[in-house]
C-alpha cells in the first residue's frame, strides 16, 4: 500500500488536512504551535484507490523547543519513507524562510511533491497562491482543510502521483502468513519451531527482530510463505528510527498478508496492544488466528483454559469466532494446530458461495426477521449475491438500502456466519439498490 507524507512548518494545517483526508478526528488540532509531535498513521480512500497517510510535527530550525530535533527527524524520515509528499504552505504568510528550507529538503528527495496552499477559504486569496511556484515544485493546489474545500482536487494529483500497484492478492501464488504482536511474545522462536531449524535469531531483548523476514513453508501438507515480522509497540514507546522502520515494515507485512497469526503472551494477558494490533488486522480484512504463546508458565485449575479464553473472545467482541490457541512455543506444544487453523482461516477468507445456495439459505432468515421499518418505510431485499473480492463480501439488493441500519446488517453477518463457515476471517455487508 502506497504511503503519503504530509509535511510543513508548524500551525500550517497539517493535521487539520490529515484529520480531513482519513474522515475523523484522530490528530489534535490546536491554535498554538507545536501540537503535533508524533507520526499519526491513517488510511483513505479516493476512487476506489487505498493508501496510507502520515501527519508529522512541524518542521522548525533554531528554535528553542526541546522537541525540535526530534520532530525535524521524524519529518525527514517520513519524507524518506514516503511514496509521495503532500507540502502544506499558508496562504495567509506566504513563503518564509522554513517553507524554503522545507523546499530544499524536498528537491534533492526525488519524491513526487505536491504543494497544498492551505487556508484558501473565498475566492479572492487564489491569486495569492501564485507565488508559491517560486518553491520550484511545480503548480500549487488551493485547498481550505476546515471546511474541505479543494480537497478532491488534491487527492486527485496525489493519485497521479502514487505507483500503481498489483493487489497483494493478485500477486501472491500462494498465501502469505504474517506472524504478529508485541516484542517478546515469540514470534521468531514461532517461525523457527515451524521451520525446524534455527533460521531467525532468538534473544531475551525486545526488539531482536528488525525486518519483515519471509520463509517458505513445505511440509506436512502445507505450502506457504511464512513472515516473522519485528514487534509492534506503543507509538510512544517506539524511540529509535530503526524501530520505526522496523515497526513500518511489520504493517507492510499486515497489508501484504492473507491470514495473520496474532502471538499473545500468556504470562502478560490481552493488553492494550494487542487489541490495536487485532484492530489493524480487521482493518485491513485479513484472516486471525490468535496464539497465545508461553501456556506452560501459567499455574493452572480446572477451569483456566476456559476462563482465559472467555476473557480473551469478550476482548475481540463482536469478532469473537476467531480461533484461538494456547501454546508454548519452548516446549512445541500445540504449534502444528495454529498451522492447522491458518489454513483453516485461508480457506474460509478465499471460500466461494454459489448466488443459489446463498439465496436458498438467506432469503427464508430475512422473511423471519424482515429489516425494521424506518421513517414508515419498509426495506424487501429481493436477492443476496458474492462479490468477487479477496475477503467475503456480499451484495444485498434491495429497493431502500439507505434505510437498512447497522445492527440489521450484523445479524445479516452472524447469519452467514452460521451457515458458512468464516470463522477467523471478517464479512463485509453491502446494501445495494434494486
Amino acid at each position: 500500500m502506497s504511503i503519503v507524507a504530509i509535511v510543513g512548518r508548524p500551525n500550517v494545517g497539517k493535521s487539520t488536512l490529515f484529520n480531513r483526508l482519513v474522515g475523523k478526528r484522530q490528530a489534535i488540532v490546536d491554535q498554538t504551535a507545536g501540537v503535533t509531535r508524533d507520526r499519526h498513521y491513517g488510511k483513505t480512500d479516493w476512487n476506489g484507490k487505498e493508501f496510507s497517510v502520515i501527519d508529522t510535527g512541524g518542521y522548525a530550525e533554531n528554535t528553542d523547543d526541546i522537541f525540535e530535533e526530534q520532530i525535524r527527524k521524524q519529518v525527514m524520515l517520513a519524507i524518506e519513507e514516503s511514496d509521495a509528499v503532500i507540502f502544506v504552505v499558508d496562504v495567509q504568510t506566504g513563503i518564509t524562510d522554513y517553507d524554503q528550507s522545507i523546499a530544499r529538503i524536498l528537491r534533492k528527495s526525488d519524491k513526487p511533491v505536491i504543494v497544498a496552499v492551505n487556508k484558501v477559504d473565498h475566492g479572492g486569496k487564489i491569486y495569492d497562491t501564485f507565488e508559491f511556484h517560486a518553491l520550484g515544485l511545480g503548480d500549487p493546489v488551493s485547498v481550505a482543510a476546515v471546511s474541505g474545500s479543494g480537497t478532491g482536487d488534491l487527492l486527485d494529483k496525489v493519485l497521479e502521483m502514487l505507483p500503481q500497484e498489483i493487489s497483494p492478492e493478485e500477486e501472491h501464488e500462494i498465501p502469505h502468513i504474517a506472524i504478529v504482536g508485541r516484542p517478546n511474545v515469540g514470534k521468531s522462536s514461532l517461525t523457527n519451531a515451524f521451520l525446524g531449524e534455527e533460521r531467525n535469531i532468538v534473544t531475551p531483548l525486545a526488539g531482536t527482530t528488525r525486518d519483515a523476514i519471509t520463509t517458505r513453508y513445505n511440509k506436512f501438507g502445507h505450502d506457504f510463505m511464512l513472515v516473522d515480522t519485528a514487534g509492534l509497540r506503543k507509538k510512544t514507546k517506539t524511540k529509535e528510527d530503526l524501530e520505526f522502520y522496523s515497526s513500518m515494515r511489520a504493517v507492510r507485512a499486515i497489508e501484504y498478508s492473507d491470514v495473520c497469526i496474532l502471538m499473545l503472551d500468556a504470562s502478560l494477558g490481552v493488553e492494550s496492544q494487542d487489541m490495536n494490533i487485532f484492530q489493524l488486522i480487521i482493518r485491513n480484512k485479513k484472516g486471525c488466528v490468535i496464539a497465545v504463546n508461553k501456556w506452560d508458565l501459567i499455574e493452572k485449575e480446572t477451569n483456566t483454559l476456559k476462563e482465559y479464553e472467555k476473557n480473551i473472545r469478550e476482548r475481540l467482541a463482536p469478532f469473537n469466532d476467531v480461533p484461538v490457541i494456547f501454546t508454548s512455543v519452548v516446549k512445541k506444544q500445540r504449534i502444528m494446530n495454529v498451522l492447522d487453523a491458518a489454513t483453516k482461516v485461508f480457506e474460509n477468507r478465499s471460500r466461494r458461495i454459489p448466488t443459489s445456495r446463498l439465496n436458498e439459505v438467506m432469503l427464508p432468515e430475512i422473511e423471519n426477521y424482515p429489516p425494521p421499518a424506518y421513517k414508515g418505510k419498509f426495506v424487501k431485499i429481493k436477492y443476496i449475491t458474492q462479490l468477487p473480492t479477496p475477503c467475503p463480501s456480499f451484495a444485498f439488493f434491495c429497493n431502500l438500502p439507505q434505510y437498512v441500519r447497522e445492527n440489521y446488517k450484523r445479524f445479516l453477518e452472524n447469519k452467514l456466519r452460521s451457515h458458512f463457515d468464516f470463522s477467523g476471517t471478517p464479512v463485509q455487508i453491502f446494501m445495494r439498490q434494486k
